[in-house]
């Protein structure tokens, strides 16, 4: 884990790039509705990080199989949990769940953020999804700092989101980040308080609960990319990337 740490001038960087991404996310979300294609959000995503100074950490990256992602936002409409694909042809319509996920590169390092947010007018059990997520969330956050386990954050957010009705996702976790897109260790969103490794003050993680209205089953579509829920049940996601401080955390994709 110490060879995870990063520096504080590292840090810094991190800070300063998290803050940009957490901005064009904020853009990006504030030009979704209805008649919307995510083409075009993923238009305002690279355009916005490419004009200050950073650049997509998704565009190009490659899955297991060598397969490139073709775009720079991450857009997870309805029963996508996580990696949809943006596309013209996918035009947003009322009382769809949008899921959000940005990376970028600035000087050299990488952030990771993520939201869900509704489209138009959403049905009462996606308001509560959503707000179970971000919830969510912040429970596994509260249990960050400097000396805690990997299971007490995963413990955190299955029990919150289990007293919802909702189902937290196994088979994809959370993850560090920083000198890559995706570090070690990885944060899975369940487990039991006081398992797994020890966090260290340095360390920087994206945590990011994937929460499903129905169980927790998903799969992934032929596109090598696409993870939708096996039931067909909605999902909402939310991340953020955080430094480990001896006493908690701090959020560095935040504006």
């Amino acid at each position: 884990m110490k060879n995870l740490v990063k520096t504080p001038a590292e840090i810094e960087v991190m800070r300063a790039g998290g803050r940009i991404l957490a901005a064009v996310l904020r853009q990006v979300a504030a030009a979704v509705k209805p008649g919307v294609s995510t083409a075009e959000l993923d238009k305002i995503a690279s355009r916005e990080l490419l004009a200050r100074g950073a650049k997509p950490s998704f565009l190009g990256y490659s899955n297991e199989q060598g397969q490139a992602y073709p775009a720079s936002l991450c857009t997870s409409i309805n029963r996508v949990v996580v990696h949809g694909m943006p596309s013209a042809e996918l035009v947003l319509k009322e009382g769809d769940v949008l899921g959000l996920d940005l990376g970028c590169w600035y000087k050299g390092l990488c952030t990771d953020t993520a939201i869900t947010v509704p489209v138009g007018a959403v049905s009462s059990q996606a308001r509560k999804l959503i707000k179970a997520a971000e919830q969510a969330l912040h429970e596994g956050l509260k249990q960050v700092r400097g000396a805690a386990r990997l299971g007490d954050i995963g413990h955190a957010i299955q029990t919150f989101v289990a007293a919802q009705g909702f189902a937290v996702v196994r088979a994809l976790t959370g993850h560090g980040v920083g000198r890559a897109v995706h570090e070690e260790p990885s944060i899975p969103n369940f487990g039991r308080a006081g398992a797994g490794s020890k966090l260290v003050t340095g360390m920087t993680l994206a945590i990011e609960p994937m929460v499903n209205a129905g169980g927790y089953e998903v799969e992934t579509l032929t596109d090598g990319w696409t993870v939708v829920t096996a039931d067909g049940s909605l999902s909402a996601h939310f991340e953020h990337t955080v430094v480990v401080t001896d006493n908690g955390y701090e959020i560095l994709t935040k504006v």
